[in-house]
């Protein structure tokens, strides 16, 4: 294994609530309005410090998309998804797009997001706008 190089983000940052790596601006988030099985979730426009894993079609509240998870560089922890495809017309916006798992960050404040008994346990990806 290689040396491990961090992006470090200045500003109000989300990062990993396991390692506490730097993941997105809060200035990156393109919508608050998506849930995840877990509930809340962020459509971010670009994340860093992140691998990502193989490319899937998922099957979704909003459609058919392409898929790939997202993992923290510091520590491995998944912390959400990659747009990489969206069969749908309507919902091609989406497309390069990543999303990070409110529950599985830490917000710019140090809080985390708790899950709630009413999170969505079968879900993904619903877009309130």
């Amino acid at each position: 294994m290689g040396r491990l190089f961090v992006m470090h983000l200045e500003g109000k940052v989300y990062s990993c609530k396991h390692c506490h790596t730097h993941l997105g601006l809060a200035t990156d988030i393109i919508s608050k309005s998506f849930h995840c099985k877990h509930g809340k979730a962020y459509l971010f426009n670009k994340v860093v410090n992140v691998n990502s894993g193989v490319k899937e079609d998922r099957m979704m509240i909003t459609g058919m998309h392409t898929v790939s998870d997202i993992f923290c560089v510091g520590c491995g922890s998944i912390v959400g998804w990659k747009y990489e495809a969206a069969h749908e017309k309507s919902q091609r916006y989406k497309e390069g797009k990543f999303i990070l798992e409110r529950y599985k960050v830490s917000g710019p404040d140090g809080s985390h997001y708790w899950v709630t008994h009413d999170a969505q346990v079968g879900g993904s990806d619903v877009d309130d706008v």
